[in-house]
């Protein structure tokens, strides 16, 4: 049975940072890539990144950019998302999610999913 479960959220001042991880069970990740989503509380899904099965390409939002890092560990199989610069308005349940082959923008695309982890930003 594939799992996907997120860790690393919390509580954060604005600025602060935070570094999220999907750990992956069931499932060799080094053939799937990799995507971070997230959603705030009356609004709609949006991606936020996304890195290859290699991790040799990744793909930022714009909101995101400059200030978050994607990256993975397949001997661990592992991926991380380095947040920093954190800022009230990423506040949001941070999904990772699934898939074959290459990053794409649309979720229905992908296949697994983890619980979410909930990210707080604020003074």
């Amino acid at each position: 049975q594939v799992q996907l479960v997120e860790s690393g959220g919390g509580l954060v001042k604005p600025g602060g940072s935070l570094r999220l991880s999907c750990a992956a069970s069931g499932v060799a990740l080094d053939y799937y890539a990799i995507a971070w989503f997230r959603q705030a509380p009356g609004k709609e899904r949006e991606g936020v990144s996304c890195i290859d099965r290699s991790g040799a390409s990744t793909h930022y939002a714009d909101s995101a950019k400059g200030r978050i890092t994607m990256s993975r560990d397949n001997a661990g199989n592992t991926v991380y998302l380095q947040m920093n610069s954190l800022k009230p308005e990423d506040s949001a349940v941070y999904y990772c999610a699934s898939r074959p082959r290459g990053c794409v923008r649309g979720e229905s695309d992908y296949n697994y999913w983890g619980q979410g982890t909930q990210v707080t930003v604020s003074s």
